[in-house]
């Protein structure tokens, strides 16, 4: 990934009171690991309650956690007093969702002033191996004056 100047000098204070900001995000136990500009690493501990009938977390779920961090990834680099939405996203589901954890890292593609595109992708961590899972493209819009 390309390195980025974030534009507010406060970007991992500010991208941290965003994320905590979130319930869902407190909902399904999703926290940020690591966080740099125009890049993030989101964390997320199996729970049963998130699965489907075969048992894999939900990819609602896994496809929750990617958007949310080409939102947060992007957001790292939007000027003090923004916003971000999503406006788009592609996700491909590569395998099921099995692990103990999960990882989803993000990271900025092109950055712009009113429109972003990230990639994402997401891992099952099983004991120490990661297994690719899921990836995603996002489009992502700053919300002036948010």
């Amino acid at each position: 990934m390309p390195r980025f100047e974030p534009k507010n000098p406060d970007f991992r204070a500010t991208t941290m009171a965003v994320f905590d900001a979130q319930p869902a995000m407190r909902t399904l136990g999703i926290t940020i690991a690591r966080l740099e500009p125009g890049e993030i690493e989101l964390a997320m501990g199996y729970r049963a309650e998130l699965t489907q009938q075969h048992g894999f977390v939900h990819a609602g779920i896994i496809t929750a956690g990617l958007d949310n961090a080409c939102g947060m990834a992007a957001f790292t680099l939007m000027p003090k007093g923004a916003g971000i939405l999503t406006v788009e996203f592609k996700t491909n589901l590569l395998a099921p969702a099995k692990g103990e954890r999960f990882v989803f890292r993000a990271g900025v593609v092109k950055p712009g002033r009113t429109i972003t595109v990230c990639e994402a992708r997401a891992f099952a961590v099983q004991a120490d191996a990661e297994s690719l899972i899921a990836t995603m493209t996002g489009t992502l819009m700053a919300l002036a004056g948010s």
